[in-house]
């Protein structure tokens, strides 16, 4: 066969021994580093530590029959608590236990997904925090460009699948074995919302008991935040799990889509949570300002069976998401 220049075609076998493969050729100063693993155990180290002490005031709370954070229990008070009497940090092992086994699931789920089609990703990483559960959650980073629609859906939607599946019978557990106290409430600090999976465990196991006289175990508290985070991530905005999933079902009307439930989280801050206004702002300067990245091959298909987990996504979704997660009475 002729290339048309009185030469033969070169056969490939030829092609590739005289070409080396691209990395090779890129000097060692601009290749990726190897990632390290010790930032990522520190900060799980640290976000072990930080859910603990909030997790002791989820035990003592639930063993004098109010409501967590219902006295004086500043996030100094409990970790100067925690450093005089180290043993009652044992009391926070289910909390804890519970809320890294479900964050470290979901962020495991994307990893090894992102793995699996060859995409870099990096170590989850947790974040300590001060706040009511002693972290911000978990966070992993796509570092290399993602090749397909079908990829790009897996990977999105692995996490709050893993996530879920781990959640749901925590939650189950906690809310059989909870306790009924009605006058749990009167001295709450902040109460929480139920979203619509406990409101229906709440009947299934409670039948006949209002939600708010169900003093919720520890680990149904974890499995709450392990809820909440779930419904954040599926939401279906600019990077996020579900604006990953929306991208690959219709990536044209992606920035639509994340300016419309930007602004939607202002007006539902407005009627429900007022920290809903915080998100919406945050989400909508983030979909304004990084457009999400595109893919290798965008004209891949997706196909019906990742359309129908789609709507399993919309399911879980409906399943975590309450208007008013956190109340002040």
């Amino acid at each position: 066969m002729s290339e048309g220049n009185g030469h033969g075609r070169i056969p490939v076998q030829i092609l590739d021994a005289r070409f080396r493969p691209l990395d090779e050729d890129i000097p060692p100063a601009y290749r990726r580093p190897r990632q390290r693993f010790w930032p990522a155990l520190l900060l799980f180290s640290l976000t072990v530590i930080s859910t603990l002490i909030v997790g002791m005031e989820f035990a003592q709370s639930y063993a004098q029959n109010r409501e967590p954070f219902s006295g004086d229990q500043g996030a100094l008070a409990m970790a100067a608590q925690a450093f005089h009497h180290p043993s009652l940090l044992a009391t926070g092992i289910p909390f804890s236990l519970t809320l890294l086994g479900i964050l470290l699931a979901h962020e495991l789920g994307h990893f090894f997904t992102g793995r699996h089609y060859g995409i870099d990703v990096s170590y989850p990483y947790f974040i300590p925090a001060p706040n009511l559960f002693g972290t911000f959650g978990a966070v992993i980073s796509i570092r290399s460009p993602i090749p397909t629609k079908r990829a790009l859906f897996d990977v999105g939607i692995s996490g709050p699948v893993v996530g879920f599946l781990i959640a749901l019978p925590a939650m189950a557990w906690a809310i059989a074995v909870s306790k009924v106290v009605p006058s749990a409430e009167q001295h709450a600090f902040v109460l929480f919302g139920n979203p619509l999976l406990m409101r229906l465990l709440i009947a299934w196991f409670h039948p006949h008991v209002r939600a708010g006289w169900l003093l919720l175990h520890p680990v149904g508290r974890a499995a709450w935040v392990g809820l909440f985070a779930t419904a954040m991530n599926l939401l279906p905005v600019w990077q996020l799990d579900g604006g990953h999933i929306v991208y690959s079902l219709a990536s044209r009307h992606h920035r639509r889509i994340s300016l419309a439930v930007g602004l939607g989280l202002l007006l539902l801050g407005l009627y429900a949570w007022e920290g809903w206004v915080l998100w919406g702002l945050i989400l909508l300067v983030l979909s304004l300002r990084f457009r999400h990245p595109p893919l290798l091959d965008r004209w891949e298909p997706l196909g019906a069976s990742r359309r129908a987990w789609a709507l399993v996504a919309l399911a879980i979704f409906l399943l975590c998401f309450t208007p008013w997660p956190v109340v002040v009475p």
